[in-house]
């Protein structure tokens, strides 16, 4: 029997894998947005990575029209995005720059106008915010820039009039370092008991898609992990 409908933008990577597994677990219709299919949704609505910003967005409206028509959904939860370093003097900086802004500010600006279309009153959208965006960013400063629009968007879809239905709740999490088999791989020799695990994040959006223990609208969450237990500090 399903309990309800969520979205996963971002549901092949190592994070949002987990969390559509997790939300089938707990037997919820889960539909993904990706590159490519997403075998464990119910339903994959597939964007182009060489189609602009506006060509991707009207693929996944016209996408969740297709898959849910007029009903809403408990959910939409964005976990898209990559990494990319350097610096102002880096060879490929604005290359850099532009793939950040491509794979995140894109993403979430989406997830933003899809939820306040098809996100029930009361519905939850989360946003992949980072920790270090908090601060300066001198050696990844592609990814500082689009994670703080990302801190910045999720502030104003907070306030009224930001276009989500009533009583919504916006949320992004900024983790430090997510423990993903490709951070384990080019991280080998780092202390993994401070690293977030991708099951915890799975169970708090769950939490929080039931509307249990959600931070205030707007907050920005904070994952400290220490001895591989993690506390939230609200931003």
């Amino acid at each position: 029997m399903v309990v309800g409908k969520v979205i996963i933008y971002g549901g092949r990577g190592a994070l949002g894998s987990n969390v559509v597994n997790y939300f089938k677990l707990h037997n919820y219709w889960v539909g993904a947005i990706d590159l490519a299919e997403v075998d464990q949704a119910d339903k994959t609505i597939i964007v182009s990575k060489d189609a602009d910003w506006s060509t991707q967005a009207a693929t996944v409206m016209t996408g969740l029209e297709e898959a849910i028509g007029e009903e809403k959904v408990d959910a939409i939860i964005n976990v898209a995005g990559g990494w990319a370093g350097g610096n102002a003097a880096h060879k490929d900086f604005l290359k850099n720059c532009e793939l950040m802004w491509s794979q995140s500010v894109w993403s979430s600006t989406i997830t933003a106008q899809a939820a306040a279309k098809y996100l029930k009153e009361g519905g939850f959208v989360t946003l992949p915010g980072a920790e270090p965006a908090l601060r300066g960013t001198p050696g990844m400063i592609g990814y500082g820039i689009a994670k703080a629009a990302i801190h910045q968007l999720t502030k104003s879809l907070a306030e009224e009039n930001s276009g989500l239905p009533s009583g919504a709740t916006a949320i992004a999490i900024l983790p430090i370092t997510l423990d993903t088999p490709m951070n384990r791989k080019w991280m080998a020799g780092a202390d993994f008991s401070t690293w977030t695990s991708l099951d915890f994040i799975a169970a708090l959006f769950l939490k929080w898609t039931k509307g249990n223990d959600r931070p205030k609208t707007g907050s920005l969450v904070k994952m400290i992990t220490k001895d591989n237990k993690t506390e939230l500090i609200m931003e």
